[in-house]
């Protein structure tokens, strides 16, 4: 059975040769609408697959993708044409594709043609067109491919040999991934394919997950606090405090002890008192006390003077 669209081809040719045949026309307006149809919309229909092949090695299957998507290596068909096609080994003959330079970000819009390459381990060959239009001109050049769905205008400049607009450049953060899944020794990369229920329209260009915003730390001033003022301290009656710092019932010992303190000796009966003072307020007496424990005399205490 023959498609839609072969038949809508058929058509049009049908109504051509007829119009041309009744007018008298010349071979030259037959080569027109020969011309006619091989740029138009029926010229991508039907797409051809064709059979699993071998490259060094390797089978290949021609698949009807349309969310293919794969990083790899580009090489030139120097013998190529003039348009911007490239050769793939499993695209649809013809289909279209988004190719992206991993050198530059740059991306432009082909038509698959051909098979190939037939060997080496490049997974696209531009031709001269292509290759210029992407500014590629090594013979091995890391590129990104996926198959898109152009719109018509597009579609027909390719056809008519001639270069599609630019698409928008592949933004750097996101060419750095993909150039990561070339490193030596791997093998050329078909990326994920989305889930069923996330697929979107294959003409939509990726989207590059969206980076966090950065985070400032703005430091935090801290007020000055206003320092509390202490009440005044309360003066006791002069002479009211002191601190005995112990009572020996050796007199030389107390004696002793007095002197390398500041203190004073107060005797009665056969006890004799080593005492620091009187103070006037209770912060002063404090002090004191401090300082004779500091001595080493733990049961000096304060005391109201007698």
């Amino acid at each position: 059975m023959r498609s839609p669209a072969s038949r809508i081809a058929a058509l049009m040719l049908t109504t051509m040769l007829a119009a041309c045949g009744g007018n008298g026309a010349d071979s030259g307006t037959l080569a027109s609408a020969s011309q006619a149809l091989t740029t138009g919309p029926a010229a991508d229909y039907p797409m051809v697959l064709g059979d699993p092949f071998v490259v060094d090695g390797v089978t290949y299957t021609p698949q009807d993708r349309l969310n293919f998507d794969q990083v790899g290596y580009a090489g030139v068909d120097v013998g190529g044409d003039q348009g911007i096609t490239i050769a793939h080994r499993t695209l649809p003959l013809p289909s279209y594709a988004e190719v992206t330079s991993l050198d530059s970000g740059r991306t432009i819009l082909v038509r698959v043609t051909r098979r190939g390459p037939m060997a080496g381990s490049q997974i696209v060959e531009l031709s001269p067109g292509a290759a210029n239009q992407l500014g590629v001109t090594a013979e091995r050049a890391p590129i990104r491919i996926r198959r898109v769905n152009p719109p018509e205008p597009e579609r027909a400049a390719l056809r008519e040999g001639r270069a599609a607009p630019l698409r928008i450049d592949t933004p750097k953060s996101l060419v750095a991934v993909l150039r990561r899944k070339l490193e030596p020794g791997s093998a050329p990369a078909l990326l994920p394919m989305p889930k069923a229920n996330e697929a979107v329209a294959a003409a939509a260009a990726p989207v590059p997950a969206a980076e966090k915003p950065a985070v400032v730390k703005v430091p935090v001033v801290k007020a000055p606090v206003a320092p509390v003022a202490k009440a005044p301290e309360k003066p006791v009656p002069a002479g009211s405090l002191i601190v005995q710092v112990g009572a020996f019932s050796s007199a030389e010992k107390a004696g002793t002890i007095a002197k390398a303190l500041g203190a004073r000796v107060s005797s009665a009966a056969s006890l004799h008192r080593v005492r620091l003072g009187p103070f006037a307020t209770r912060g002063q007496a404090e002090a004191a006390l401090a300082k004779a424990k500091a001595a080493g005399y733990s049961e000096a205490r304060i005391q109201r003077a007698n």
